[in-house]
C-alpha cells in the first residue's frame, strides 16, 4: 500500500520544489535584452532558421542550444518578461531530477528533497535564471547529470549496456550545447575500465561519440579547440598556473566560499559577515564528518565486492566533479555559473555517501537513518540555506550583469510598457554614462516589434540636454539616467509642459484647436516659433485666425489655403504665451470638447 501511494509523496515534494523555485527567484526580472542576450535575439530576428541553428563558420557550434533557443524565442515573441518564468520552470524540473536521483542514491525521500532544495537555493543559479542564455547552462547541466546517472546505473547494475549507450548519446549532444562538457570524455573510458567491459560496441560508442563530435566541429568551425570566454581563445590564453589557481577557487565555491573578485560573485569571502563565515565553516565541517564517516565505513567493509563497488562509485563521482572543475578553469576567469554542475554533482555525491552509511536497514521511507547521518545532512542544509539566501539578497545586485540588466529593464518599463508599440517613436536619452553601444541602441526595440524584426522602427538618440531639440510631440519619449538606482526616469511630460503648456482650447495629442485657445510655447535657440494650421473642411472665404502674443502683439493669419504656416519671432529660449481666436469652426468635427467653443482647426507648433 505504501508503494502504491508513493506517487502522491513524489507529487507533493515536487510541488514544494516548484513553489520554492519561484519563491527563491521572485526578485529576478528580464524585461529588456542586452549584451549576449540581445545578440542572440538579433541573430534569431535577422537570420533564417538554418543560419541561426547551424552557424557554420562561427566561433561556436552549439546547434542543440540554438534549436532550443529558437523554439523558446518563437514562443515568447515580444513577451520578454516570459524568459524568467521559463528559466525558473526549467530549473525546477532539474531539481525534480535531482530529487529522484538523490532519493535513489540515498534510499530516502527526505534526502532527495533536501538535495533538490539546495540545488535550487544555490547562489550559483544566478545566470540560469537571470539571463536568456541561462537556457544553455540549464540544458548542459541537465544533460551532464544525465550522463552521470546513466554511468552510475551501468556501473552498479547488470544488463545496463543501454544506459552506457545513453550516456554516450548525451555526451555527444551536450558538446553541441556547450563545448565545455567535452572534458567528460575520459569519464566514459574510466567507467568501461572499472566495469571491465569487453564489448567492442561499448568502447566504439565512447570513442565514436568523441571523434564524430570533433569531426563535426572541425567541419563546421574549422577547429576542435573550444573558444574561451570574453571573445578569447583557450589556445591563446591558457596558462597552467592560472588554471591551477582557478581550480582552487572553483573548489572553494563548491564549499560555499566565494574565492573570486566581487564583480563575479557579488560578495567575496573577505567581505562576508562573520556570521556567514561561521555558518559556511560549520557546514563544511559537517561535510568532512560525512566523508570521514564514509572512509571509516569503507575501511571496515569486509566484503570485497561491496568495497570495490564503493570505490568505483567514489571514483565516478570524484572524477565527474573533477572534470567539470577542470573544464571551467582553462579560460581567463572563473564565473559561478560554470561551477553549478560541480555543486549539483557534489550534492548527489553527498546523497550517495548518506545511502552508503545508512545501509539497507531501516525504513525505506523519508529517512533510512536519522542518527547520526540524517542529522549531519540536515545540519548541512540548515547551515547553508541561510548563507545561500543571504547571497541571493546581498550579493546578486552586485554581480556584474545585474545592474546592467536593471537598467535595460527600466528602459523597457519607461518606454514599451508605458507607451505601448514603439514603431515610429523617437527616444531621447539625456547623457550616456551607461555607455549604451550603437548595436544596443539600434536593436533593443526591435525585440518588441511584432511584424518587422529587421528594420529599425524606433530611433534612439543620446543628447546633452533638453535644449538639443524643439517641442515634444506625441512620438517622442524623453528619458534621463538615474545612475544611483541603475534606472531611467521618464521626464517626457515635464519637458513637454516646459516647452508647450496648454492653458485651454488646444489638444496636443491630436493637434485640434478650438475657436478659442491659449498655450505657452518655448522658442528654440533661434527664437523662432512656427505654427502650421490645417483646415480639414471646405472653406467659405474670410476665415481668419487672430493670434495675440503675450499682452501686446496681435497677428492675423488669413486661411487662404487648407494649409497655412506663420512664424513668431521671440528671444532664444523665451516662453511666450499665445492666445488664438478663430472666426470659424470645423463643420466636419464630430465632437465638441469645450462647453463654449467648437473645434476649429488643426495646429502643429514647432520651435527653432
Amino acid at each position: 500500500m505504501e508503494k502504491k501511494g508513493e506517487w502522491k509523496d513524489h507529487l507533493i515534494l515536487m510541488g514544494i520544489l516548484l513553489g520554492a523555485a519561484f519563491w527563491l527567484n521572485r526578485g529576478i526580472e528580464i524585461k529588456g535584452l542586452y549584451m549576449d542576450d540581445l545578440y542572440l535575439w538579433s541573430c534569431y530576428g535577422e537570420q533564417s532558421f538554418f543560419q541561426y541553428v547551424f552557424p557554420v563558420g562561427s566561433t561556436r557550434f552549439r546547434f542543440l542550444h540554438y534549436l532550443a533557443a529558437w523554439l523558446e524565442m518563437m514562443i515568447v515573441g515580444t513577451h520578454v518578461d516570459w524568459f524568467v518564468p521559463i528559466n525558473i520552470l526549467l530549473n525546477a524540473m532539474v531539481s525534480w531530477t535531482m530529487y529522484h536521483m538523490g532519493r535513489k542514491l540515498s534510499g530516502s525521500k527526505a534526502v532527495g528533497f533536501l538535495i533538490g532544495l539546495m540545488y535550487l537555493a544555490s547562489r550559483l543559479a544566478y545566470y540560469q535564471i537571470g539571463q536568456v542564455l541561462g537556457l544553455m547552462e540549464t540544458m548542459a547541466l541537465w544533460m551532464g547529470l544525465g550522463i552521470l546517472w546513466y554511468l552510475y546505473r551501468y556501473l552498479n547494475e547488470d544488463g545496463q549496456e543501454g544506459r552506457f549507450l545513453g550516456a554516450c548519446t548525451l555526451y555527444f549532444g551536450v558538446c553541441f550545447v556547450h563545448e565545455r562538457y567535452m572534458a567528460l570524455f575520459p569519464l566514459l573510458l574510466l567507467v568501461l575500465l572499472m566495469k571491465k567491459a569487453r564489448k567492442p560496441l561499448l568502447w566504439g560508442a565512447a570513442l565514436g561519440s568523441f571523434l564524430f563530435m570533433q569531426l563535426i566541429r572541425l567541419m563546421a568551425i574549422g577547429t576542435v579547440m573550444p573558444a574561451g570566454t570574453g571573445r578569447t581563445q583557450v589556445a591563446e590564453t591558457f596558462s597552467l598556473g592560472e588554471a591551477f589557481l582557478h581550480a582552487l577557487s572553483e573548489i572553494a565555491y563548491v564549499f560555499g566560499i566565494n574565492a573570486g573578485p566581487d564583480y563575479l560573485n557579488g560578495c567575496p569571502w573577505e567581505q562576508n559577515p562573520l556570521s556567514v563565515k561561521l555558518l559556511v565553516l560549520a557546514a563544511d565541517f559537517l561535510v568532512a564528518v560525512l566523508v570521514i564517516g564514509f572512509l571509516f565505513h569503507l575501511l571496515r567493509e569486509k566484503d570485497k565486492a561491496k568495497r570495490g563497488k564503493m570505490l568505483a562509485n567514489t571514483a565516478l563521482f570524484v572524477t565527474f566533479i573533477g572534470l567539470t572543475i577542470a573544464a571551467a578553469c582553462v579560460t581567463i576567469r572563473v564565473e559561478m555559473r560554470w561551477i553549478y554542475i560541480s555543486l549539483a554533482s557534489s550534492l548527489l555525491f553527498m546523497a550517495y555517501l548518506y545511502g552508503a552509511l545508512a545501509g539497507e536497514k531501516g525504513t525505506a521511507g523519508y529517512l533510512k537513518r536519522i542518527l547520526p547521518w540524517g542529522v549531519v545532512l540536515a545540519g548541512y542544509v540548515a547551515l547553508m540555506l541561510p548563507v545561500e539566501l543571504f547571497m541571493r539578497a546581498y550579493a546578486f545586485p552586485h554581480i556584474y550583469f545585474f545592474p546592467e540588466q536593471s537598467r535595460y529593464n527600466s528602459l523597457a518599463e519607461t518606454t514599451y510598457e508605458k507607451y505601448g508599440p514603439m514603431e515610429g517613436k523617437s527616444v531621447y536619452i539625456i547623457g550616456n554614462s551607461y555607455q549604451v553601444s550603437d548595436f544596443t541602441a539600434e536593436t533593443f526595440f526591435k525585440v518588441f516589434q511584432k511584424e518587422n524584426r529587421t528594420e529599425q522602427l524606433t530611433q534612439v538618440q543620446f543628447i546633452d540636454s533638453v535644449w538639443d531639440f524643439g517641442l515634444v510631440d506625441e512620438n517622442m519619449i524623453i528619458l534621463q539616467e538615474d545612475p544611483d538606482h541603475d534606472q531611467y526616469i521618464d521626464i517626457t511630460e515635464a519637458v513637454r509642459t516646459m516647452k508647450l503648456d496648454t492653458d485651454y482650447g488646444y489638444y496636443y495629442k491630436d493637434h485640434w484647436l478650438d475657436e478659442r485657445g491659449s498655450l505657452t510655447v518655448m522658442a528654440g535657440a533661434q527664437g523662432i516659433i512656427e505654427l502650421e494650421f490645417i483646415f480639414p473642411g471646405v472653406m467659405e472665404g474670410g476665415e481668419e485666425i487672430t493670434i495675440t502674443v503675450g499682452d501686446e502683439k496681435t497677428q492675423v493669419v488669413p486661411l487662404t489655403a487648407s494649409t497655412v504656416k506663420t512664424q513668431i519671432q521671440a528671444e532664444p529660449w523665451e516662453r511666450v504665451q499665445l492666445t488664438f481666436s478663430c472666426n470659424f469652426y470645423s463643420q466636419n468635427a464630430t465632437e465638441q470638447r469645450s462647453e463654449d467653443w467648437r473645434l476649429a482647426v488643426l495646429m502643429f507648433p514647432s520651435a527653432y
